[in-house]
């Protein structure tokens, strides 16, 4: 019975619980950051003036680079946490000011998004990752 509930034979694909969340909140931060960066970044820039950001080409690049580059090291593993941070950040952002007049339906995506990058942030990018990967070889070394 115990086997039933628990499910323990699962414990061998643990690796695979950040790995996908690392797929899944990466490979969304990449594809909307893409849109931005090789779209038109400077609608983009126009937005967050818009919503009073001081200095805003700064933080509209910053946006920006956390959403692709971010996600694309959360997407490889790579400096995980780090990323995370970011766009973890950006994310919240999004929901609690780009959003914050448009009801829950527009804030669950980037909250989802932030909540992922918060996890990984906890538990770092797990045993199928570049971080661990580096980690090994510097070990050995």
């Amino acid at each position: 019975m115990k086997n039933l509930l628990w499910l323990p034979w699962l414990d061998r694909l643990s690796a695979g619980g950040p790995f996908l969340l690392r797929l899944a909140v990466g490979g969304a931060m990449v594809i909307h950051g893409s849109q931005k960066l090789f779209g038109d970044p400077g609608r983009f820039i126009g937005f967050v003036e818009k919503l009073g950001f001081p200095l805003p080409t700064v933080f509209g690049w910053a946006a920006i680079a956390a959403e692709f580059l971010g996600g694309l090291a959360l997407v490889l593993g790579l400096a995980t946490r780090w990323a995370a941070v970011f766009v973890a950040f950006t994310m919240g952002v999004a929901a609690f000011i780009a959003h914050a007049n448009d009801g829950f339906n527009k804030q669950e995506y980037p909250l989802v998004l932030m909540l992922g990058a918060l996890s990984l942030l906890l538990s770092g990018a797990g045993a199928w990752s570049l971080d661990a990967r580096l980690s090994r070889s510097s070990k050995v070394n």
